[in-house]
């Protein structure tokens, strides 16, 4: 269903939208979850670390295409804002013909680095062949994930955010049913898993889209709407290009921090990553917000309700640390527990490796639940330098840190550097969103120029179609 994300209570609206995307969130993180538990139970602690090797890798392609996400989401968002139905057509079909070439590209330039870049990473010898498999078909099915992310962006954009929600449940109920399958039914060892993620995304994706279609032509435009526009294009790309630098520079921080880790052997890289895949649980359920913040955001700005962004900003602020400190109380007393799901049958080092790292990062998830909704309103008005100054503060630091305190405190040290990062990166966002800059700029300004001009325009047309029917009525 699509939604006007600005008419109603905020409170009310912001909820009832994000939800939906919430719950999202979660079932795809049991989704990619599903993967590294039945890695570790099913095939052990060697297939876990495997499935986790080539995991800063292919966190850079999803960064990417939940950088195309949060770009078309937001111009998508403002069109709709402004009820111009035509571009916002122009746009949903400019932003699918440009990810599609996007993914081909990309699908292409990674199976021809994939091993290099493994290489480099010091994967352990012992993994090395299962984490190049699981890569390889990851690799191979990205276009869905791009196509599926963009589609997911867009219903988002239009207020509908339950339509994604019921694809992600049936994608994510058939990956583990697959994972099962093609691990104990059909022993097909690592490549399995990556083969039942492939079969899920792609039939998602391509599902999402078509639905996306019907429910585009439903809107009614005034005029045929382009098939390819290199303005909105560009529009998009102002949006797009930021996230997607913002989203591959953390994964490329976290590759940087990965490389480190990976000289400490299998087992406390098996650790690791089970612990990093409990991390990511919260992080991506704080991102869904986010997410939503944005498009609210961007609807509510291209309408000209500047104070509604402050309302909306506000309650998430709550929401997200109502949603946090759950899990920082669960993971600070329960770790060993929590991570049993992966590890099991592991050796003490892997899993003293996991305690230690939960024990040290959650207790500051609500410092970085700050920091993603603010940098969302940023996002959603558009002010990018603030919001990649912002994002950039905290991966520049925490790859300095893990240089800095290897040597000293050795893992442990490398840990740290996530709580002091986001402490210090939170710190620069809470003064860019106080500054309130984000909607007084040049950018805003033209934003709303272009409303009241669009606005007066409409008005005239409408004053003018009503003389020449009230002239027709008269004779």
């Amino acid at each position: 269903m699509v939604k006007d994300l600005t008419q109603g209570k905020s409170v009310k609206v912001l909820f009832i939208f994000c939800l939906p995307l919430l719950i999202s969130a979660v079932f795809q993180q049991f989704y990619n979850m599903a993967d590294s538990i039945i890695a570790g139970k099913v095939l052990g602690e060697a297939a876990l670390a495997a499935v986790g090797a080539s995991y800063p890798i292919t966190m850079i392609f999803t960064a990417i295409a939940l950088g195309c996400n949060l770009g078309c989401s937001v111009i998508i968002s403002k069109l709709f804002g402004e009820k111009n139905f035509t571009d916002l057509k122009s746009g949903v079909s400019t932003i699918l013909i440009s990810v599609t070439v996007l993914g081909v590209v990309l699908t292409g330039t990674g199976i021809g680095l994939g091993d290099p870049v493994m290489r480099v990473l010091n994967t352990p010898a012992d993994i090395m062949k299962d984490s190049l498999t699981y890569l390889y078909i990851y690799i191979g099915g990205f276009l869905f994930v791009l196509i599926y992310n963009v589609c997911t962006g867009i219903f988002s954009a239009l207020g509908d955010s339950r339509t994604p929600l019921y694809f992600l449940v049936s994608s994510s109920v058939a990956n583990v049913g697959l994972d099962l399958i093609f691990t104990m039914v059909v022993p097909m060892g690592v490549s399995g898993l990556a083969w039942a993620t492939f079969l899920a995304q792609g039939v998602a994706g391509v599902l999402c889209m078509l639905t996306l279609f019907f429910k585009i032509r439903k809107l009614k435009s005034d005029e045929k709407p382009k098939v390819f526009s290199p303005l909105l294009l560009r529009q998009m790309l102002y949006v797009a290009i930021p996230s997607i630098i913002q989203q591959s520079f953390v994964s490329v921080g976290n590759l940087i921090i990965q490389s480190i880790i990976n000289g400490y052997g299998s087992s406390v890289l098996a650790g690791y990553i089970a612990a990093v895949k409990l991390n990511t649980f919260v992080l991506t359920t704080l991102t869904a917000v986010a997410g939503g913040l944005s498009a609210f955001a961007a609807q509510n700005l291209g309408a000209g309700k500047a104070k509604r962004v402050k309302q909306g900003a506000a309650v998430s602020v709550i929401m997200a640390l109502v949603m946090v400190i759950p899990f920082s109380l669960l993971f600070s007393l329960l770790p060993d527990t929590m991570l049993k799901l992966f590890l099991e049958e592991s050796s003490l080092l892997s899993v003293s490796t996991g305690v230690k790292f939960l024990t040290i990062v959650s207790p500051f998830y609500a410092v970085i639940a700050v920091k993603l909704m603010l940098d969302s309103v940023l996002r959603g008005a558009q002010s990018m330098l603030a919001f990649m100054v912002a994002t950039f503060a905290d991966l520049f630091i925490r790859v300095v840190l893990c240089y800095t305190l290897n040597p000293v405190l050795h893992t442990e040290g490398i840990w740290w550097s996530w709580p002091i990062g986001w402490t210090a990166a939170t710190l620069i966002s809470v003064g860019l969103y106080l500054s309130n800059r984000w909607y007084k700029s040049e950018r805003a300004k033209s934003i709303f120029s272009a409303l009241n001009k669009k606005a007066e325009y409409d008005e005239i047309n409408t004053a003018a179609v009503r003389t020449d029917t009230d002239g027709e009525a008269a004779n």
